[in-house]
């Protein structure tokens, strides 16, 4: 199993040993699950409902961050908030089977929710915020934080090493990315101080399900340290879809408004760490499968453009 290719020994086989090993009772029934960075799986069970089975991804996660992950998860549904957190097995939330390590938690389904309605929107800015009060209680030691290192850099130094990216465009992507990297630095340093938190991280439509008695969070996986308005704007479309989430937000929590300034530094940096992620992956089956566009020249010359208006947007308000 090497880097590139993670998940060549991941059989159904293996997977269904893996929960027969925490002493569950598979029907045989597999369900794959939308998931590129790790493998995941509903699983059947004889007599009770199925489980969901998360295969981390290797080397990306260290065991301490992922437990932290696990505990944030727990901690979040011991405060009653709805978070899909991992089940434990002889006291262990994190565990092994043949080389890889996966979770198990229960199935929770679900549909997307109306980012339309101002009132399921007002309902999330509630969720939201009584999980940042959560979320201050400590901080991350493992997880790392939203910062220009793990969102900017190191996603650049992927594409310029990847074979995607065309040579001739090398220096018009870096050109790019050094802006966008430089304006980014100059909107949180005007800015201020900013608060950074416990967060789920990656909060966009995908990662909350809406079921008839409300909404469920699900997927930590990219929790880290950063400012609250990162579990925000990814949920939000246009200002009154906002202004809606921050009503909510406001009943249980304070929001400093400052912070809706780094909105478009944080969309920028998410647009860098996509095409990023994709050429660092991209040697894993899953990614051209899923992300064929990336192999085009036009697709890399359109990114770039979007970069430099992304750019635009930053200079806008300096």
């Amino acid at each position: 199993m090497s880097d590139e290719t993670p998940y060549t020994r991941l059989t159904p086989d293996l997977v269904l040993d893996a929960v027969t090993a925490c002493g569950l009772w598979p029907d045989g029934r597999l369900l794959a699950l939308n998931s590129y960075e790790n493998r995941v799986w509903q699983v059947g069970l004889e007599e009770v409902s199925p489980v969901i089975a998360k295969f981390y991804r290797p080397g990306r996660w260290n065991d301490a961050a992922i437990l932290e992950e696990h505990a944030f998860a727990r901690e979040l549904a011991e405060a009653e908030l709805p978070v899909v957190a991992p089940s434990t097995f002889a006291g262990r939330t994190l565990l092994h089977h043949h080389g890889f390590r996966y979770a198990l938690s229960p199935r929770h389904g679900g549909r997307a929710p109306s980012l339309e309605s101002a009132s399921q929107l007002e309902w999330l800015g509630r969720l939201i915020a009584r999980m940042h009060n959560v979320g201050t209680r400590t901080a991350f030691a493992h997880r790392g934080r939203i910062d220009r290192d793990t969102l900017i850099a190191h996603p650049m130094q992927a594409v310029l090493a990847s074979s995607l990216l065309p040579v001739t465009l090398h220096e018009r992507y870096r050109h790019a990315v050094e802006r966008v990297d430089r304006l980014v630095a100059t909107r949180f340093e005007t800015a201020g101080p900013v608060r950074m938190l416990r967060l789920h991280g990656d909060c966009h439509p995908g990662n909350v399900l809406w079921t008839d008695t409300g909404p469920h969070f699900v997927d930590l996986d990219d929790a880290r340290m950063g400012p609250a308005v990162q579990d925000l704007w990814m949920l939000a479309h246009d200002e009154r879809a906002m202004g809606a989430l921050l009503e909510g937000y406001a009943s249980m929590r304070d929001f400093d408004d400052a912070e809706l300034a780094l909105i478009p530094a944080l969309r920028a940096m998410r647009q860098v760490h996509y095409a990023g992620w994709i050429a660092a992956r991209w040697l894993d089956p899953a990614f051209p499968a899923a992300f064929p566009f990336a192999a085009e020249p036009r697709w890399w010359e359109q990114h770039i453009t979007d970069l430099h208006e992304q750019a635009d947007e930053l200079e806008k308000c300096e």
